[in-house]
């Protein structure tokens, strides 16, 4: 194990993530579902490049569930980016990082599995960070409050169904699903909704693609270098990378209750990965 290894790899990660989010709060006058499409579009030149190469069978065993990920995994994704218009970047990626209890709520129903008195407890803190925020933060938009709730919903449903895939299918497998489904997604709705990129435009909207890829490396190379405990935390590092990048790129102001619920939020996540990791040992 190789802790010092296992953290850069993690901490380039997030900084790819942050990078990939504020590219999107940028796209302002851009839809969407254009976002989504060429998000996608663009990381299937790194997905079919890695399974030809590897000579990967492309079509998983599977595929009810590859496609049900997709599908969920795709429209989490779309309530996202369509959030990231309406909120603070940092608050966005903050309120998504709450998907693990809803995970939790599924598993318990579908999976049957159990969560322990302290994860509700941890769970609780986060919820609390939630409820500051949208009960005290006059500056929060309902509406986007409510895009980013769906979005973190169905990525806690999707976390499940990966669960339930377990290690059936190669992970580059299970990603290639889900791309090639949000292109055709965000492709069709973006027939009646298009807007045509101009000048840097189309190399941010590419862009996405690269970061969103590397990011996903990264952040494999490190959970196969170390431990989940010591790498998992640092993953919420790319709430502090976005909302630094939010506030210098896009004069994003964070108000004292927006800061306590987002810390709230981060905190009790954190506190659950930590307990997880302890107990399994």
């Amino acid at each position: 194990m190789d802790v010092k290894k296992a953290i850069k790899y993690m901490l380039f990660s997030t900084m790819s993530f942050a990078c990939m989010n504020v590219i999107v709060k940028h796209l302002s006058d851009v839809s969407s579902y254009q976002i989504v499409f060429f998000r996608s579009l663009s990381s299937l030149f790194f997905t079919f490049g890695f399974l030809i190469k590897n000579k990967i069978p492309i079509i998983g065993k599977n595929n009810f569930l590859l496609i049900m990920r997709s599908i969920t995994g795709a429209t989490s994704m779309l309530f996202f980016f369509m959030s990231v218009k309406y909120l603070s970047v940092g608050t966005a990626v903050s309120l998504r990082y709450i998907a693990p209890i809803f995970a939790a709520i599924f598993a318990g129903f579908l999976l049957r599995e159990r969560v322990r008195p302290w994860q509700w407890v941890f769970f609780a803190i986060s919820f609390i960070g939630v409820l500051v925020l949208k009960g005290l933060d006059t500056e929060i938009n309902t509406y986007g409050l409510m895009l980013i709730l769906m979005a973190s919903v169905l990525s806690g449903l999707v976390y499940v169904i990966i669960s339930k895939i377990g290690n059936s299918e190669h992970p580059v497998v299970i990603v290639n699903y889900f791309m090639v489904i949000a292109t055709v997604m965000g492709g069709l709705l973006s027939i009646g909704n298009w807007v045509t990129p101009s000048g840097w435009e189309w190399l941010f909207l590419f862009s996405l693609g690269v970061f969103g890829y590397f990011g996903q490396v990264f952040m494999t190379k490190a959970f196969q270098t170390a431990t989940t405990n010591v790498v998992a935390p640092i993953k919420y590092v790319e709430v502090i990378f976005t909302t630094i990048l939010g506030i210098t790129l896009f004069n994003e102001i964070y108000t004292f209750w927006s800061l306590l619920g987002i810390s709230l939020i981060i905190g009790g996540m954190v506190l659950n990965v930590w307990y997880k990791s302890k107990f399994k040992r």
